[in-house]
């Protein structure tokens, strides 16, 4: 019988928060980690890292999604002042430069990165692809790991042949599951509001995010989070048991492979080893 001498190192994965009142994800094992999304304080952040007994001194990078202040208000001050590379399309910089509630412009932190052209940070293999939204640019991010594949879509205005291509290769996936049909359309929102939301540019309904999960399922895909819901037109439950229903409808063991969990608004999640 053979053993490794340094078997390899887990990753977990959490929520420091989801959805409009801020985003932010981590990853990472026990030397290092990144956050995809900066989108609360820096001293929330700090905090709820070590709740799960994570140093912000150890995360070595920030991948931003788009330029919408839920997904970027610390990356000035992380960048800036804790001297943490900022990953983003040159669109999404531009964005950032030119939100005006960022205090800290990024010079030195910026790091510019192409759609379809993976890099590297530490042993983490990294591209970013295109996701319809109606910011300056936005990219989901499919990260490879210890022989696993996570991918991470967040504000998916509608579901592209490049979303599926990357969320296929997902053993954890990150979606929206952002409202319920029902609830937006007989909601208190202004109708250009609905519409907005429920354009090719704007947030993915529960029932989209179950459609597509229950397409792009493969006995390989051990984890699927739904993120970014929101408060008014959506609820937990009422996410979850749409994607389950959906799925369990063709024959999917929901809870077993894969378990399927919510990421809840403003709070810190469960810390899940990959």
């Amino acid at each position: 019988m053979q053993y490794e001498l340094f078997p390899p190192e887990r990753f977990s994965f959490f929520s420091l928060s989801s959805g409009s009142c801020g985003n932010c994800y981590y990853l990472g094992n026990n030397r290092y980690g990144i956050l995809i999304d900066a989108g609360l304080g820096p001293r929330v952040i700090k905090k709820r890292l070590a709740q799960h007994g994570v140093e912000l001194s150890s995360i070595m990078a920030i991948l931003i999604t788009h330029d919408h202040y839920d997904h970027i208000k610390s990356a000035g001050y992380l960048g800036e002042k804790m001297y943490i590379p900022i990953y983003a399309t040159r669109e999404v910089h531009r964005g950032i430069d030119a939100c005006p509630m960022i205090n800290n412009r990024l010079n030195g932190s910026a790091r510019y990165i192409e759609k379809g052209t993976p890099f590297q940070i530490e042993d983490l293999r990294i591209t970013a692809f295109h996701v319809p939204h109606d910011s300056n640019d936005n990219a989901g991010y499919l990260i490879e790991f210890a022989g696993q594949k996570l991918t991470i879509a967040t504000d998916v205005g509608t579901i592209t042949d490049e979303v599926t291509y990357y969320a296929a290769q997902a053993n954890h996936l990150v979606i929206e599951s952002n409202y319920d049909e029902d609830l937006l359309m007989n909601g208190r929102y202004p109708i250009y509001l609905k519409r907005r939301i429920s354009s090719g540019t704007g947030h993915l309904s529960n029932r989209q995010a179950a459609d597509f999960l229950a397409d792009i399922f493969h006995e390989e895909l051990h984890n699927i989070w739904l993120c970014h819901l929101s408060g008014d037109n959506n609820n937990p439950q009422l996410a979850y048991s749409t994607i389950q229903e959906r799925l369990t409808r063709n024959g999917i063991d929901v809870g077993h492979k894969p378990a399927l969990r919510v990421f809840e608004r403003n709070i810190l999640s469960d810390k899940i080893e990959l």
